[in-house]
């Protein structure tokens, strides 16, 4: 707020999906203009849908934000962590390049993301738990990353119906794996992750074939 007091812009950034079997993880990175009514901003996950969707309208119609993908191949190459840290740096880098002004301080929720080889690395990196409750730029950033996260598992689920992706988005939910138990893995599966839950392990040998032709996409 101090910042915004003297017309100064700060860039907030949070992800979502680090923990889901399924999917990619998404993280957004959000400028907040200077001086408007953020009260609507707070932590994604305590957000009815309703309202986190009114949010996201506000963001995108009144802020500078971009998004960073990676995918389930990428979390398996990379492991969950740096993965992550390369999709802050995809959501980073672009809005960056798209804000007419540089925020004085980038705010992250958790991760210690490192700019020391990019243009942008004299710009202070503050990072710190529970992030979206603290900062309304994180907690703006985590809107963006779930609804965009979401939407796309809603898109998933009308490519792999049965596995009810549009409800769980992913998680590893009693559901999920009630699924996983019968069926063999979907191609957006993390391999890494499905490895280590009791239930992958019971089905590797029935389903080992389709397993290995998906991991090599």
């Amino acid at each position: 707020m101090s910042a915004w007091r003297v017309n100064r812009l700060v860039c907030g950034i949070d992800e979502v999906g680090r923990g889901s079997l399924a999917g990619p993880v998404i993280t957004a990175a959000v400028i907040l203009p200077a001086r408007k009514d953020i009260s609507v901003l707070k932590d994604s996950k305590i957000l009815p849908e309703n309202v986190r969707l009114e949010a996201y309208c506000w963001i995108v119609k009144n802020c500078w934000y971009a998004v960073g993908i990676v995918d389930h191949l990428c979390v398996d190459r990379h492991n969950i962590w740096n993965a992550t840290l390369i999709s802050m740096k995809k959501a980073l880098m672009h809005v960056l390049a798209t804000c007419p002004k540089l925020p004085i301080s980038i705010l992250i929720d958790a991760m210690p993301l490192k700019l020391n080889d990019t243009s942008y690395n004299s710009i202070p990196v503050y990072y710190f738990d529970k992030g979206e409750s603290k900062s309304s730029s994180i907690a703006a950033a985590s809107i963006v990353a779930k609804v965009t996260r979401d939407n796309l598992m809603k898109k998933f689920n009308s490519i792999f119906p049965g596995f009810f992706l549009d409800a769980h988005k992913g998680y590893g939910t009693k559901k999920h794996k009630d699924v996983l138990k019968e069926n063999p893995p979907l191609i957006i599966h993390r391999q890494s992750f499905l490895n280590n839950i009791d239930l992958y392990s019971k089905q590797k040998d029935k389903y080992g074939k389709q397993q290995t032709i998906c991991g090599g996409y």
